[in-house]
C-alpha cells in the first residue's frame, strides 16, 4: 500500500505530499489537478523501461504528449520528481532529466530494488477504470490476458462481461462486502444459505442502482465474444424477457465494471477509479459510495476521483455506521491558486470523523445544491 507520494513539477502540481489511506477521494472543480495526481501513478505503471531510467509519457494507461505537456510550466529546475513511500517501509526517489519535446523523462543513474517493483502498483493486483468507459454494448470481446492472467476488467471496463462469465461462480474474497440480502432459507432443509458468488453479489448490489436487475452473460460458441443481457425480476413470473444493454440505459453499463472491480477485489490490491457516478441516479451513487467504503475496510487501497456529493455522502454515512472506517479515509480537495507570476494546484487534505463530519469545508465542495436552491427564493 502507498503511504505517501510527493509530486514536484508535474503538470499543475507544483510540489505536494499526499498522505494516503485505504480510501482516497479526490474532489474539486474540473481542471484543478485531480487527474494529474492519478496520472503520476499511471506513468510509473505503464513505463516498462522504468528500471532502465525511462518514464514513458504515452502508453497503455495515459497519453500525456511530450515533456512540455507534462512539466509544470513555471518550473525553474525543469525536472519532474515522484517520491514514494510504502506501508512496508520501502521508499523510492525518482528524479528526472528534461529534454524538450521528448516523449519520455530520463532518470540519471536509476537505482531500483526488487522490493520496489514488488509493490502492488507494478503487479497484476492492480485495476484502473478510466472515466471514458465502454457504452452499452451487447457483444463484448474476450481477453484471456486481462481476465485470467491479470484479474482485470480493462481500463474502460471493456472486459467486465468476460470477467463475469469466467469468475461469476467464484466466491468473493471479503465477507464484509456481502449484500444484506445474501441470505436465504433452503426450502428442503430449512437451513440458512449464504450465496457468496460474484454474480450473485453483483446482481444484489446492482439492484441498489436499478432494482430487480440481473446480469446474464453467455459465451458465444466458437468465437472470441461474450453476450451481455439484462433481465428484471417479475413477481410471480420469475423474470422479464432479456433486454439488450442499449435498451436499458447508459448508467447500468457504466457502473457494472465499477461494481465488478470492487466486489472481485483481492487482498493487497490497488484500485483506481475515475467518476464512478457517471449516469447514475443520486440514490445509486450514495449506495455505491457505501460499497466502496466497505471495501476500504479490507487490505485494499482505492483511489477515487469524483464530482459527486452523493458518493461523498454515502462514504460519510458508511463511516458513521462503521467507525472502523475512521482513519482509513483521506479526502483531497483540489483548487487552483492564481498568483502574479504562476498558477498551480492547491490541495486541501480533509479527514472524516466517526460522525461522518468533515474536518474542512472548502468553498464549492458540497454546497452547490444549496447555492442553486437559494436562487429559487
Amino acid at each position: 500500500m502507498i503511504s505517501t507520494i510527493n509530486i514536484k513539477n508535474f503538470k499543475s502540481i507544483k510540489d505536494y505530499t499526499f498522505r494516503l489511506q485505504n480510501l482516497n477521494v479526490l474532489m474539486g472543480i474540473n481542471g484543478m489537478g485531480k487527474s494529474t495526481f492519478i496520472q503520476s501513478l499511471l506513468l510509473l505503471k505503464q513505463s516498462g523501461r522504468l528500471q532502465f531510467g525511462e518514464i514513458q509519457l504515452n502508453g497503455d494507461y495515459v497519453n500525456i504528449g511530450n515533456t512540455k505537456d507534462a512539466l509544470y510550466q513555471y518550473s525553474k529546475k525543469e525536472s519532474l520528481s515522484i517520491n514514494l513511500e510504502f506501508s512496508d517501509g520501502v521508499t523510492q526517489e525518482i528524479n528526472t532529466n528534461y529534454v524538450v519535446e521528448a516523449d519520455l523523462f530520463t532518470i540519471p543513474n536509476p537505482i531500483f530494488t526488487e522490493e520496489f517493483f514488488g509493490q502492488t502498483l507494478f503487479t497484476n493486483n492492480f485495476q484502473y477504470l478510466n472515466a471514458n468507459r465502454l457504452p452499452p454494448t451487447s457483444v463484448h470481446s474476450k481477453s484471456y490476458s486481462n481476465v485470467v492472467t491479470n484479474n482485470n476488467v480493462g481500463n474502460a471496463g471493456e472486459f467486465a462481461t468476460h470477467f463475469i462469465e469466467v469468475h461469476g461462480n467464484d466466491d468473493i474474497t471479503f465477507s464484509n462486502l456481502l449484500h444484506k440480502d445474501s441470505k436465504s432459507i433452503d426450502p428442503v432443509t430449512n437451513k440458512e444459505l449464504i450465496n457468496k458468488t460474484l454474480i450473485n453479489q453483483i446482481n444484489l448490489w446492482m439492484g441498489e442502482i436499478s432494482p430487480g436487475i440481473n446480469i446474464r452473460t453467455t459465451s458465444i460458441p466458437n468465437s472470441d465474444y461474450v453476450l451481455l443481457e439484462y433481465v428484471y425480476k417479475q413477481p410471480n413470473f420469475g423474470n422479464t424477457n432479456r433486454f439488450k444493454p442499449n435498451n436499458v440505459g447508459f448508467g447500468i453499463s457504466y457502473v457494472l465494471p465499477v461494481v465488478t472491480a470492487i466486489l472481485s477485489a483481492k487482498a493487497n490490491e490497488l484500485i483506481i477509479i475515475e467518476n464512478p457516478e457517471s449516469h447514475i441516479h443520486p440514490r445509486g451513487q450514495a449506495e455505491l459510495g457505501k460499497l466502496i467504503s466497505l471495501a476500504a475496510l479490507n487490505d485494499v487501497q482505492i483511489i477515487l476521483e469524483t464530482h459527486s456529493d452523493h458518493i461523498l455522502n454515502g462514504i460519510r454515512v458508511a463511516t458513521k455506521d462503521n467507525n472502523e472506517l475512521t482513519g482509513k479515509i483521506s479526502l483531497f480537495y483540489f483548487e487552483r491558486v492564481v498568483a502574479e507570476s504562476e498558477q498551480f494546484s492547491q490541495i486541501t487534505p480533509i479527514k472524516i470523523d466517526s460522525a461522518g463530519e468533515l474536518s474542512e469545508y472548502p468553498d464549492n465542495l458540497i454546497d452547490e445544491w444549496g447555492n442553486q436552491l437559494l436562487k429559487l427564493f
